[in-house]
């Protein structure tokens, strides 16, 4: 833990270290092969846009150039449609989509950007279950 704590990032967030300490799981905030696409109620068939494969979301979210980790989340079926798009989208592991709720983004993000935690996380792209670890780094 840095000495004084308007050093630590984390400092600043609605929610301490407490909230995020230890392992996490989010469960069915991922893409999935079961995630909801728009069907034309014409053709009881899913647009061409909207067909895709886990695999396709994962290395889409690994394209991304950042130097924070990304997730494949679902794309809504309002937005698939109004854009045209593809099922899912890209975001950092820690979204607040994925993680429910702002502060608790924030709180991870924190501890993500300073050396005083150890965060690690596993997304079950199967299941749609992200998992997030944080430990203080003297302890891991």
């Amino acid at each position: 833990m840095p000495e004084n704590p308007d050093d630590d990032p984390i400092h600043d967030c609605e929610l301490g270290p407490d909230a995020v300490l230890g392992t996490h799981t989010f469960h069915d905030v991922l893409f999935t092969d079961d995630t909801e696409t728009p069907v034309n109620v014409l053709t009881g068939e899913t647009p061409a846009h909207s067909q895709a494969t886990v695999e396709e979301a994962k290395e889409f979210a690994a394209s991304i150039d950042t130097d924070t980790p990304q997730i494949a989340l679902p794309a809504s079926v309002e937005s698939q449609v109004e854009t045209q798009s593809k099922p899912y989208t890209a975001a950092a592991f820690f979204h607040f989509k994925a993680t429910g709720s702002l502060e608790r983004h924030r709180a991870y993000h924190a501890a993500y950007e300073t050396d005083a935690f150890a965060v690690d996380f596993e997304a079950d792209y199967a299941s749609g279950d992200l998992t997030i670890t944080v430990e203080r780094a003297d302890e891991s």
